[in-house]
């Protein structure tokens, strides 16, 4: 009779996978426990202890202590900052505080699925930029001239080096992390901080299970390095959710991208990837590695109600803009309610050596206005017939959000994971 059950369990496990093997999968909902998607409604804590200057010491943040960063924070002298579970820290708004992981240094974050590490903001009514973000700097490659980059906000341009030579660099762990609330803009420039921003990390560092909700800027910013993360959550993002350049190699798995209709900037498209080979052509070296993203189990959707009416009036843009020069090989991902789901950088060539480089595979693309389409072209029909092809086994859907995802308008415990037997598809355009 227990081998009877074990065999029981056994096969609905392989069936539940099965449901979900496109977009963010698990047997249970990975985003229960540590994920908050209402932090403007969670109480605010008055901070204890104050982090302002640079630590240059091994130093230990304790759950019983709040902290609050004032002004920008450096971890510095290859100084291990460590963190514990349950611990909450605070970036004052005044000051616009920003923790910095300087080069050599490491951050040891790892909180428990029941007991997440918080960063978030001190102001009573929480905003997106109410403080700067979380930035961890490595001596990994990347491919600017010299193998070095600055992250150049308004930081100190001394502390703020990265890249390297050390694919393996380990700048710690993150994990069971939320970040909310950051992405402060940048005094006299056109841009933001991200919520977390990784720059030259090397494949050591551990990355995973962060989430990072109401970024004024982008979520997560990939400078150079290389790079694994899983279980990636980005809410209602300003810009980006995931912004990859300067030639970072990077595997990103089993993670989650939701944008909103009235929140995401659409100035430079509504994207949930943004893949780039750099940001300054002329200090980019083209002898090194270009930028490599290997995606799966990815879902990216608009969290809107209407999406027709949404995309109409202007308020949903491109989920995924592939730039010129980099790879992006993307596998069983769900593309919810964009317009339209891809977009590829005008000057790249629609040739084999290219279309070799940007692999879109049993796909889910869902209420999409238009799938795959060059920049400033209408007319995508090579397009359409390439990754329409059988062999790639994409599937394309016009399923109402509710009936495609589990149970995304809980409230507390939402749940994205794709349903597919309600969702009726075919694998025809």
């Amino acid at each position: 009779m227990k081998k009877i059950t074990l065999m029981f369990c056994l096969l609905l496990a392989v069936g539940l996978n099965a449901q979900q093997e496109k977009g963010i999968i698990g047997y249970t909902n990975w985003l229960d426990n540590w994920t908050e998607f209402k932090p403007h409604k969670t109480e605010s804590k008055d901070a204890t202890q104050i982090l302002a200057g640079n630590i240059a010491e091994n130093t230990k943040l304790l759950k019983r202590n709040v902290y609050i960063l004032q002004g920008n924070v450096y971890v510095t002298n290859n100084a291990v900052l460590t963190i514990e579970p349950g611990t909450v820290i605070i970036g004052d708004f005044e000051t616009k505080g920003t923790l910095v992981i300087t080069k050599g240094a490491q951050i040891m974050a790892e909180g428990q699925e029941t007991d997440p590490i918080i960063f978030t903001s001190n102001r009573s009514m929480k905003k997106a930029g109410d403080w700067g973000g979380v930035v961890v700097l490595g001596d990994a490659p990347i491919n600017k001239f010299g193998n070095l980059g600055s992250y150049n906000m308004d930081l100190d341009p001394a502390l703020t080096i990265y890249g390297g030579n050390n694919t393996a660099a380990n700048s710690g762990v993150l994990k069971f992390v939320r970040i909310e609330f950051a992405g402060k803009k940048v005094k006299g420039l056109d841009y933001s901080f991200n919520g977390l921003t990784i720059a030259g990390v090397g494949n050591k560092t551990v990355i995973e299970n962060i989430m990072v909700s109401y970024s004024g800027g982008n979520s997560f910013g990939f400078y150079g390095g290389d790079v694994n993360a899983s279980q990636l959550v980005s809410y209602k993002s300003i810009n980006d959710d995931f912004k990859f350049t300067q030639g970072i190699q990077c595997r990103l798995y089993n993670s989650l991208a939701v944008r909103s209709s009235y929140l995401s900037g659409s100035k430079d498209g509504s994207r949930c990837l943004d893949v780039k080979a750099y940001e300054k052509k002329n200090e980019t070296d083209f002898t090194k590695k270009s930028t490599l993203v290997a995606a799966a189990n990815i879902t990216m959707l608009n969290e809107s109600e209407n999406i027709k009416a949404d995309i109409q009036a202007g308020l949903i843009k491109e989920a995924i803009y592939v730039g010129e020069n980099t790879s992006l090989e993307m596998k069983r991902s769900v593309v919810s309610g964009f317009n339209p789901a891809v977009i590829l950088d005008s000057k790249t060539e629609i040739n084999g050596a290219n279309l070799k480089k940007i692999k879109f595979e049993e796909m889910f693309f869902n209420q999409c206005s238009g799938n795959i389409f060059t920049e400033n072209r209408s007319d995508n029909a090579d397009l359409e017939n390439w990754y329409g092809n059988s062999i790639f086994s994409n599937v394309y859907s016009i399923t109402d959000n509710k009936e495609t995802f589990v149970d995304m308008y809980n409230a507390r415990r939402p749940d994205f994971r794709l349903q597919l037997g309600k969702i009726t598809a075919s694998s025809g355009k």
